[in-house]
């Protein structure tokens, strides 16, 4: 099962991911961290996030390869949840990953999530629906973000937006798209 939870900054989307997660009967529960601590104010983020999280979990962080992770950790027994995806692209755009290794690395975790055993839980921002970016590496990113997010709509089974701390279902198992 591949759950996405999209949403934006401080919307709710992480906790409802967490909370969703904590749901499964599973006996290990893997956090993918792809948070890299650029300065002070990123460590205090991250140093929250971790403190949501109980000691039931067991948190790996890796900024860009998460999909070795998932083959790496995935079993009928374990829930995975990688936070966050839109951090993975910032991970990617600024180590001057060009377009066509971001396709690569695209089709590499959805390879790796077809090959998952158990549930992994992606958590991404929605960060389309503000202004256009007046600078390139900023339009390349949202672009990039953009893409992303429908290519993991399309292999997840649900998907939730979460808006002010509401998390709405936008496709579910019984509601699946029609594409």
């Amino acid at each position: 099962m591949i759950e996405l939870y999209l949403g934006g900054c401080r919307s709710g989307k992480s906790t409802a991911a967490l909370q969703r997660a904590e749901q499964f009967d599973a006996r290990r529960r893997v956090f993918i961290a792809t948070c890299q601590a650029w300065d002070d104010e990123m460590r205090a983020r991250i140093e929250r996030h971790q403190q949501e999280r109980d000691n039931a979990w067991e948190t790996l962080e890796e900024p860009i390869e998460i999909a070795a992770l998932i083959r790496r950790h995935s079993t009928s027994q374990t829930v995975i949840l990688i936070d966050c995806l839109t951090l993975w692209m910032t991970n990617l755009i600024v180590g001057e990953v060009d377009d066509a290794a971001i396709v690569q690395h695209i089709e590499d975790l959805e390879d790796g999530l077809s090959e998952a055993d158990g549930p992994v839980l992606l958590v991404a921002n929605e960060v389309g629906m503000g202004i256009v970016p007046d600078n390139a590496m900023s339009r390349r990113f949202r672009d990039w973000a953009g893409s992303l997010n429908q290519r993991m709509a399309r292999c997840a089974q649900r998907v939730v937006l979460t808006v002010a701390g509401i998390p709405v279902p936008i496709k579910t198992p019984a509601r699946l798209d029609p594409h």
